[in-house]
C-alpha cells in the first residue's frame, strides 16, 4: 500500500514537472512571436523610409534619417533595438517638421501618404512592444516564481530583456501633425 502512495506522489510530481515546463514553454514561444511581429512591423517601417526620405530630398539634408535607419536594420536584441529605434525616431520627427518649415511640402500627396502609412506603422510598433513587453513580463515572473524557478534553472530558460523606450524625448507625445491645416470658409 506504501508503495502506491509514493507511486502516485511519484506521477503527481512528473506531471506537476511536466506542467511547469510546458508553461515555460509556451510563454518562450510567445515571446519569440512577439518579437518577430516587432521585427515585421519595424521591417514595414524600415522599407518606408526611403520613400520618405526621397520625398523630402530637395528640402533639407537627409543623412541623418538614412544613418538611423541602417543603425536600427543592424541593432540587435530588444535594450540595443530600442536604443537605435529611439535614435531613428527622433530623425523621423525632424524630417517630419520640414513640413512645418515648408509648407508647400504639406502639399505633396505622396508626403502626406507616407506621413499616414507611417503613422499606422508606429502604431502598430506601439501595440507590437506593449504585447511582447507584457509576455516578457510573464516569462520573466514564471522564471522567477518557486517552483517554476527550480525547473527553469535547470532546464536553462532564461529571463528576457524588455523592449523599454529610453530616451526621455521619447515618453512624451508627439507634436506632429499628419492632417493638413484646415481651410477657413467665408
Amino acid at each position: 500500500m506504501f508503495g502506491w502512495i509514493l507511486l502516485g506522489i511519484l506521477v503527481l510530481l512528473i506531471l506537476f514537472g511536466i506542467g511547469m515546463y510546458n508553461g515555460l514553454v509556451r510563454l518562450k514561444v510567445q515571446c519569440d512571436n512577439a518579437w518577430a511581429d516587432i521585427d515585421v512591423q519595424l521591417k514595414r517601417r524600415y522599407d518606408l523610409i526611403p520613400n520618405l526620405v526621397e520625398t523630402v530630398k530637395g528640402y533639407a539634408a537627409h543623412e541623418a534619417v538614412i544613418n538611423a535607419r541602417n543603425r536600427a536594420m543592424s541593432a540587435t536584441g530588444p535594450a540595443d533595438k530600442a536604443a537605435a529605434e529611439n535614435m531613428l525616431s527622433g530623425a523621423l520627427k525632424s524630417l517630419f517638421a520640414l513640413s512645418e518649415a515648408y509648407p508647400q511640402l504639406r502639399a505633396i500627396e505622396g508626403f502626406t501618404a507616407l506621413q499616414k502609412s507611417l503613422s499606422d506603422i508606429e502604431d502598430n510598433v506601439q501595440n507590437a512592444r506593449r504585447y511582447y513587453n507584457a509576455v516578457v513580463r510573464d516569462l520573466n515572473t514564471k522564471i522567477l516564481q518557486f517552483p517554476t524557478n527550480i525547473v527553469a534553472g535547470m532546464l536553462g530558460f532564461k529571463q528576457r530583456e524588455f523592449f523599454e523606450v529610453t530616451s526621455a524625448a521619447e515618453r512624451e507625445a508627439p507634436k506632429v501633425s499628419f492632417s493638413n491645416p484646415a481651410t477657413p470658409t467665408a
